[in-house]
């Protein structure tokens, strides 16, 4: 069973409000989830209504069956001193680079490093045990774009030219055994446009050739049309009849003149239009033959309680 959420996908996807419903969603009676971001944006702190989250484990949310959710940014600079501390004992030395800049100019000139660093938080927090069990019964990670995800994963890649051996490359071994395990899946979001469609199919090429496992496809912001395939039809055509708009109109209460008529029509056209653009895009997603998700839109957009609603069909 997965025990490590890989969420990643096109900005403006609504991942990091996937990832966070998901952690909600995984929360069962009597079970610690960690939600972690690791992009600096504090994105977590904005969906749930809390400060800033500090390079501290902090429980921000109770999910719907009763666990606990905990919420981590990680920090690549405090990370790095962590692993310093943990490896070679500096303690107050590794501090003391830190006031010098020499951590910022180690994750700068070696961007590799600064994703090792990332995940090694992620890895360690998923492997954690206290008290004879798992510090937490699952992890779901907020992941860098679909873009980046690929190379933000391949950590043994990116320490290829910085470590052949040591510490580094062990842990980056490590890593690498965990994330192509059983353990882990990588979850994409995306909707129902081509930008973000291709991204998804991008990725997952990508994503299948460095051996990652996929979890699911996660289709957000879902809209299901009001019109029956005849009626989109004819819309599509401009062949609506005028009566029958007309006669919806009145029923609304509206006042059905001809240029209000013809507003309509034009609407319902374009409407027809997008619907049967995002069948095509579902198309091409279903084609992947990957488990897929859909989560409604939200008109009144995402607060604490839609958080809690989008957990609840994830649930289901």
């Amino acid at each position: 069973m997965a025990r490590l959420h890989v969420v990643t996908g096109k900005g403006g996807t609504g991942k990091t409000t996937v990832a966070a419903a998901m952690a909600l969603a995984l929360a069962d009676e009597g079970q610690r989830i960690l939600l972690v971001e690791v992009e600096g944006r504090q994105g977590l702190a904005q969906l749930f209504d809390v400060p800033p989250l500090p390079y501290v484990e902090r429980r921000i949310a109770v999910g719907p069956a009763g666990g606990e959710v905990y919420a981590l940014a990680v920090d690549a600079e405090a990370a790095l001193l962590e692993y310093l501390d943990m490896y070679y004992h500096l303690g107050r030395a590794g501090k003391a680079l830190d006031k010098v800049g020499a951590v910022d100019f180690v994750t700068t000139i070696a961007p590799g490093l600064r994703d090792v660093l990332l995940t090694g938080k992620v890895y360690e927090a998923t492997r954690r045990k206290a008290h004879g069990r798992l510090a937490y019964d699952a992890v779901v990670l907020d992941a860098p774009p679909t873009g980046r995800i690929g190379r933000f994963l391949n950590v043994n890649h990116e320490v290829a030219g910085l470590a052949k051996v040591g510490p580094i490359r062990n842990q980056a071994d490590a890593i690498m055994g965990m994330l192509r395990s059983d353990v882990t899946q990588v979850h994409l979001v995306t909707l129902l446009e081509e930008m973000p469609v291709q991204e998804t199919l991008d990725a997952v090429e990508q994503l299948e050739k460095l051996d990652l496992r996929i979890g699911s496809i996660v289709v957000n912001m879902v809209r299901h049309s009001p019109l029956d395939d005849e009626s989109l039809a004819l819309a599509v055509k401009e062949k609506l009849p005028a009566a029958e708009l007309t006669r919806g109109l009145r029923a609304a209460g509206i006042t059905a003149t001809k240029e209000m008529v013809s507003a309509l029509a034009a609407e319902a056209h374009d409407h027809a239009v997008r619907v049967g653009l995002e069948r095509e895009n579902r198309d091409r997603i279903d084609a992947l033959g990957k488990k897929v998700t859909e989560l409604a839109l939200l008109p009144d957009g995402i607060d604490h309680g839609a958080l809690f609603d989008l957990a609840e069909e994830l649930r289901s």
